[in-house]
């Protein structure tokens, strides 16, 4: 992320979505193998050849190997599709924006300027405030309105944003990217230059 910063800008904080959603992959995850060893020791002991009298002894192995490659699909198909999901999403706060960038091959990035965002409102289930996340709308001027979903920590994430909005320096421009001259003391979030190494 630093890499995009322009001069000036600072990281406040990087988060992902709140990871309720990976229960059922996590639980897939243990089943799946637990699930295909079962069906594997149940066809190794002859259950299988009793229930269904066709399946014979030498249908054992397929039968096995049929178990393991079921167990391998759940996990590349479902797991780690959902994982990567996750793991490739991440909000990240700045002192002059905000961006939502999703994926890691196909790349999808939302930002909202600080500047321009006039309302900030959090909606949260029941779930959600049991596990204090929550979805953040950001209401701009020009722009429409920008939710972001599962917000970890959401009231302590829109609290962030406020700050920074409330210490953005006076006179710029919501609709670019440009900062204007500002002396020194009227940078937040010690943006200065070399900050306190130069003196």
């Amino acid at each position: 992320m630093r890499k995009g910063l322009v001069p000036g800008e600072q990281v406040i904080t990087i988060t992902r979505p709140q990871p309720r959603k990976l229960a059922g992959p996590a639980a897939a995850f243990i089943a799946a193998p637990a699930a295909a060893a079962f069906a594997s020791a149940w066809t190794v002991r002859g259950e299988a050849t009793r229930l269904v009298p066709v399946a014979s002894a030498d249908w054992t192995p397929w039968i096995v190997l049929a178990c393991v490659l079921a167990a391998a699909w759940i996990w590349l198909a479902y797991c780690l599709p959902r994982l990567l999901r996750w793991q490739a999403t991440r909000y990240i706060l700045t002192s002059r924006r905000i961006v939502a960038r999703y994926g890691m091959m196909r790349r999808r990035d939302e930002q909202v300027n600080l500047a321009s965002i006039r309302n900030v409102t959090v909606h949260q289930s029941v779930l959600q405030r049991i596990l204090r996340s929550g979805n953040i709308s950001l209401e701009t001027g020009y722009q429409g309105v920008v939710n972001i979903q599962d917000v970890p920590e959401a009231v302590r994430f829109r609290d962030f944003v406020l700050d920074a909005i409330d210490e953005l320096p006076v006179g710029g421009d919501p609709g670019t990217d440009e900062i204007s001259d500002y002396t020194d003391e009227a940078l937040p979030w010690e943006l200065r230059e070399g900050g306190d190494d130069e003196r």
